[in-house]
């Protein structure tokens, strides 16, 4: 572990902020329809940046910066490569989408407001200060706003936008009191020094608990997880299709390294009083997400609600990692929460591709009854989206299977009071899921095409969609390696 003031610790942000400065001025200049300078501008910054936090994660090295306010350790370099590439795949996916919708006339802000976003998860990732946190979390919101009302002609954009904007400020102001009554408790603003503040044992319980709840309540809006799941159905469907992969999509990552800074690297002495708050958001969001997924007929109101369950599985492994104040346990079980979150993103991706590609001018092909008969009209396609439901709902050989099971096997080895019986609802509900997921199936191979138009895709949207469902099924057979890198950037951060 390094503490100084080393401003590698910040080259990827640093790279990115000013790349990011520097393709909104030369936008200025691209007259092209597609904003292909913009475009390639931008995809070249995201794998520099992709590559430098690799090589970081790689190294392992954990150095504290600028005073301890920020850190750089493989956990956090790990999230910020794969929130990188995530956006890179997200604006492949939707360039074509959003020049159809004359998203791109007036401007490339697309992917300077993209990668401003961008760049407040790679502050949120690696906050080690809660105004450092609360800077980052407020940079990818109000860039997340500008995006969703990107379609200014379009009303149902512009009601998404306000809502987002109106639940997301109740979500930040939860948030920011929260860290401030835990300020005001412990005397910092430190995550190492409220951490050695909390184990003291010497400050108020009390007034630790409420911070707490105010905290958690905060990440829940984040995550979209019941009772805080109001805003997730309605920007999912209104917004734009391609901002709505980036919500969905790379801004998941960013929610669970937050969480991993403030629950457990700042606030584990207080595990007993944040997991008990966790279970029960995951409870409901298990139940609701599912329930109301069944009712769904819009695709992206449907994924909307499976990703609210979604995230209920993540909560799991968060919540099995301490037991009685043992942790034991931990670095099992936060390595299955980290490997469920990257895989779920993973699927998200592909399934949103498709979304996209099926999508075509003056037509969103948002139904579920839109995607009737695909695989007689563009077998590929279909088999794409089978694998990406058959992901979500957690039947082998696929990811989502290992990532599912790999979260209740660290609930099972918890020992924890309930574990079992914990495991068997997750599953039931995973059975109630499948119904949804499968439906889509049922639709795309069995029933009549409503029209006879044959999907196609430009090049790299076709290559990169191809690598991305491959990756489902490769994952799904060869978990190890990706489960061994989360594994150990867990117990890496941990260690410090």
């Amino acid at each position: 572990m390094i503490e100084k003031l080393n401003i590698a610790a910040l080259l990827p942000e640093l790279i990115l902020l000013v790349m990011a400065m520097l393709i909104a001025l030369i936008d200025l200049f691209d007259t092209s329809v597609r904003r292909q300078n913009t475009y390639v501008l931008t995809l070249m910054t995201l794998v520099l940046v992709a590559v430098l936090q690799a090589f970081d994660a790689i190294e392992g090295t954990t150095i504290y910066s600028f005073g301890n306010m920020v850190v750089s350790d493989p956990m956090g370099n790990w999230l910020k490569c794969f929130s990188t590439l995530s956006v890179m795949v997200t604006l492949v996916y939707g360039r074509p989408y959003a020049a159809d919708r004359d998203m791109l006339r007036m401007g490339g802000e697309l992917f300077t407001l993209g990668l401003f976003a961008l760049l407040g998860m790679y502050v949120m990732i690696s906050g080690n200060n809660f105004l450092v946190l609360y800077l980052g979390v407020e940079l990818l919101a109000l860039s997340s706003y500008a995006l969703v009302a990107l379609r200014r002609d379009n009303a149902t954009a512009s009601e998404a936008a306000m809502k987002y904007f109106v639940l997301g400020a109740l979500g930040s102001g939860f948030l920011l009191y929260g860290m401030s009554l835990l300020y005001g408790a412990t005397g910092s603003l430190d995550i190492n020094t409220v951490f050695k503040a909390v184990t003291s044992g010497h400050i108020n319980h009390q007034v630790l608990v409420l911070g707490l709840v105010f905290v958690v309540c905060g990440l829940a809006f984040k995550f979209g997880v019941v009772p805080f799941h109001m805003w997730v159905p309605d920007v999912y469907q209104g917004a734009p299709t391609v901002i709505t992969l980036l919500i969905g999509g790379a801004h998941k990552l960013a929610a669970f390294a937050m969480t991993m800074r403030l629950l457990v690297e700042g606030l584990l002495p207080l595990a007993i009083d944040w997991q008990q708050m966790l279970i029960v958001l995951s409870v409901a969001s298990l139940l609701i997400g599912n329930l109301a997924g069944i009712a769904q007929t819009n695709i992206k109101r449907m994924i909307a609600f499976s990703t609210i369950s979604q995230m209920g599985f993540v909560l799991i492994g968060l919540y099995s990692g301490v037991v009685n104040g043992n942790t034991a346990a931990a670095a099992n079980a936060y390595s299955s929460a980290m490997f469920y979150v990257v895989t779920y993103v993973l699927t998200t991706l592909a399934v949103f591709g498709i979304i996209m590609l099926l999508a075509r001018e003056g037509f969103e092909s948002e139904e579920i009854a839109d995607f009737a008969g695909l695989n007689q009209r563009s077998p590929l396609y279909a088999g794409v989206m089978a694998l990406c439901m058959f992901s979500l709902a957690g039947i082998p050989p696929m990811v989502g299977f290992a990532g599912k099971l790999s979260v209740l096997q660290a609930l099972v080895a918890s020992g924890r009071d309930g574990s079992i019986a914990l495991t068997i609802y997750a599953v039931m509900m995973s059975l109630l899921a499948a119904f949804y997921y499968l439906r889509v199936v049922k639709v795309m191979f069995f029933d009549t095409p409503i029209t006879a138009t044959t999907v196609t895709a430009a090049t790299d949207v076709r290559t990169v969609l191809i690598i991305n469902s491959s990756l489902l099924l490769v994952l799904g057979l060869l978990p190890g390696g990706l489960m061994a890198l989360c594994s150990r950037a867990i117990i890496s951060t941990l260690g410090t």
